[in-house]
């Protein structure tokens, strides 16, 4: 089993920036990828970003030139930068664990997940 456990949601004002942190413990996985996804009131889950265990990285678009998604695996950390945020990065941010290399993008390909942490941002 892998346990994955996220920090640093918050509230901010649009333009702020949050850094968000999902830490594993429990079983040692290599190839493993790993991704941010969120999810807003009425909404499906939504791909944020994700990173595999070499570091090849994928952002969706409505992220990119903002997020930055960074891997230590000596830690077994993924953090997640979020700058110039907006109304519309107002979500539960959740971070999983897919035990392949890619990294995926897809919720099903994710096996592990963490139990998510608020960001509100406010206009």
């Amino acid at each position: 089993q892998v346990q994955l456990v996220e920090s640093g949601g918050g509230s901010v004002q649009a333009g702020g920036s949050l850094t968000l942190s999902c830490t594993a413990s429990g079983r040692t996985v290599v190839s493993s990828s790993i991704a941010w996804f969120r999810q807003a009131p009425g909404l499906e889950r939504e791909f944020v970003a994700a990173i595999g265990w070499n570091g090849p990285r994928y952002n969706a678009d409505s992220v990119k030139g903002r997020f930055t998604i960074s891997r230590d695996n000596a830690r077994n950390t993924v953090s997640l930068q979020m700058n110039s945020l907006n109304p519309e990065d107002t979500a539960v941010y959740y971070c999983a664990l897919a035990l392949m290399a890619g990294p995926p993008t897809t919720p099903r390909q994710y096996v592990y997940w963490g139990q998510g942490t608020q960001v509100t941002v406010s206009s």
